[in-house]
């Protein structure tokens, strides 16, 4: 084992936790959550005691250390109670994405062998209900919301408040186990099971251990600088690798405040009321503000346009001058100064950004061109690299270091390097332990201690990384030539039209392309040039609205080898939700189904 990470005296998650609760106390918020439009707040204090108590309730239950505690729920208060709850018992907290079916959730208690589950509300209960019967090894189901549960009797059943209260009954006959409990935590415990996207089989359970994860909150500061002062907005899944970071550990490790959303709807909202000072978030978000602004203008007066066009153009100008670390000229500054009070701050205030020190994505490719505009807008954007299996970022464009369209150098204390086929290669204290019950595909992505990230890359002489696509979807046409789709497609996500796009042509003699439209924008679309539709089907069918994303990929068409554009497209007419086997919890096709599912819509764009 490598030597654990420090941080303020602790090597553990437990004691840091702890020593941060102590410190800060009654006198520091902690995290906000917005509900039926009011912010309540949540102290230091607030947070380590309902931790502290769920430890003790899930004690009184029986929890024993390395016992695996499932949690299926928004992005709510009681996912961070619970969490640091079953952590600083000795527990392993299991994410368990709410739009997750049934099916799904019985193969995740299952796999894990989850003891206690933990359901937001109704509908998260009736899944597990729904499979108890054959989930042998749990026993309790917590929670945490009991709207329209007042008369539920189930001895399996119980409240998260009634858990708290029996958790503080027990601290009151065992006042040492809490503190006993964070004492015995060791850097190489199993502290998270965070399962990866099954597209090639089941899902596999990453196993991340409390050293990975305090190599991980060391590593995001040092590249992030995050203060007590920061506010982010919290609205990623907290099943995700990079929710738990950003909204939970890197708040313990700088003190910080996280700002939990209402909900995923009041996202445009909740973010223009918090005004982040600090902002990560996954491509397809930043793409839907950019679609957002590009919607506003075609609605704006001409003057305002014109105003809007300018001010980017001086955006992009003093942005230059900015990335290249020379100072930005006098009457440049000024125009921007003047251009930025007309146009771009109302944008940015629109958009939720106008306090934020920078901006950050990663988690799927992005256009360039989509960070540039960032920048032009006033707000640096930086791009970094990672994986669940290396506990989040492994390379990182940092403030004065950066690179736009790569995922920047390797972070302190990773190595990074390109093994057979450019294959990238990840070595660090942050690589996990392994996949939970799967040997085999431990064996094979994890070689000598090296993450085979299965990502294809290179990298500059100045250390830059750059990420070409994933090994297995590099399109190999029918003529020999090599085509990475993911450029295009981000290309393609670039309008505000299409939310997705998966480009097909492996073994075949052109590209073609399915493409899934942004329902809210074109809807307004048919509206605006009275496109008659009755239902998402209807208007994926309609002529106009094929013309218009014809339109779209031409356009991208134009940027690329004649040999690389896409001849021929279908859209998916089907409104896909993160339930459908199409989309990934973070809303991305998956290839693999696409290419299955669509079988024969495929080949219908290569007969005739």
């Amino acid at each position: 084992m490598s030597t654990p990470t420090e941080i303020d005296g602790c090597v553990t998650v437990p004691t840091l936790f702890r020593k941060r609760v102590r410190e800060l106390g009654a006198d520091k918020v902690a995290l906000r959550e917005k509900d039926f439009g009011i912010w309540n707040e949540y102290t230091w204090a607030d947070w380590g005691e309902r931790a502290r108590a769920a430890s003790h309730g899930l004690m009184a239950l029986g929890l024993k250390r390395g016992d695996v505690c499932s949690v299926a729920a928004e992005v709510v208060k009681e996912w961070l109670f619970a969490d640091l709850g079953v952590i600083c018992a000795g527990g392993v907290t299991n994410g368990v994405y709410p739009t997750d079916s049934p099916t799904q959730v019985e193969y995740l208690i299952n796999d894990s062998g989850t003891r206690f589950y933990f359901a937001e509300d109704e509908e998260q209960l009736d899944k597990v209900l729904a499979v108890r019967e054959r989930a042998p090894t749990l026993e309790k189901i917590v929670i945490f919301d009991m709207e329209g549960l007042r008369d539920l009797d189930d001895p399996m059943c119980m409240s998260f408040d009634a858990l708290l209260a029996l958790g503080r009954e027990h601290a009151e006959a065992n006042p040492t186990a809490w503190d006993d409990a964070v004492e015995q935590a060791k850097p190489d415990d199993l502290m998270i099971l965070t399962y990866t996207s099954g597209t090639t089989g089941p899902p596999k359970g990453a196993m991340i251990s409390d050293a990975n994860m305090m190599f991980m909150m060391a590593t995001l500061q040092s590249c992030y600088r995050m203060t007590p002062d920061d506010e982010q907005l919290g609205f990623l899944p907290l099943a995700h690798v990079a929710g738990r970071m950003f909204y939970t550990f890197v708040v313990i490790h700088a003190g910080s405040v996280v700002n939990l959303v209402e909900n995923p709807e009041t996202l445009a909202q909740d973010i223009q009321e918090v005004s982040p000072t600090v902002h990560f978030a996954v491509p397809r978000v930043w793409e839907k503000q950019f679609s957002a602004v590009q919607i506003k203008l075609k609605e704006a007066t001409a003057l305002g346009r014109l105003a809007y066009r300018v001010a980017i153009h001086l955006g992009g100008r003093r942005a230059g001058y900015i990335k290249s670390g020379r100072t930005v000229p006098p009457p440049l500054a000024a125009a921007f100064f003047l251009a930025d009070a007309v146009a771009l701050k109302n944008v940015r205030r629109m958009l939720g950004i106008d306090a934020s020190r920078w901006l950050s994505t990663a988690a799927a490719p992005i256009a360039p061109d989509l960070i540039e505009w960032y920048w032009a807008l006033g707000k640096p954007m930086y791009e970094c690299y990672g994986q669940t299996e290396c506990t989040g970022i492994a390379t990182a464009n940092v403030a004065g270091d950066f690179r736009i369209g790569s995922v920047g150098k390797a972070a302190p204390g990773v190595e990074v390097a390109l093994a057979d086929q450019n294959e990238i290669v990840i070595r660090s204290p942050g690589v996990i332990q392994g996949y939970w019950n799967k040997r085999e595909k431990t064996a094979d992505t994890f070689r000598q201690g090296w993450l085979h990230t299965g990502d294809v890359g290179r990298i500059d002489e100045d250390g830059f990384v750059y990420i070409v696509d994933r090994m297995n979807d590099i399109i190999i046409t029918a003529g020999g030539k090599n085509i990475t789709p993911s450029e295009m497609e981000n290309q393609l996500k670039f309008s505000p039209y299409i939310t997705d796009a998966v480009v097909v042509g492996d073994r075949r003699p052109y590209l073609t392309c399915l493409v899934m439209i942004d329902h809210e924008n074109v809807t307004k679309f048919a509206q605006d040039n009275d496109v008659p539709f009755t239902n998402y089907t209807s208007l994926c069918h309609a002529q106009e609205v094929v013309d218009l994303v014809a339109g779209e990929i031409e356009s991208v068409n134009a940027k690329f080898a004649r040999v690389e554009t896409i001849k021929k497209f279908r859209l998916i007419d089907q409104l896909l939700d993160p339930e459908d086997d199409e989309l990934t919890p973070t809303q991305k096709l998956k290839r693999k189904v696409v290419n299955e599912k669509y079988a024969d819509l495929i080949n219908a764009m290569y007969r005739g």
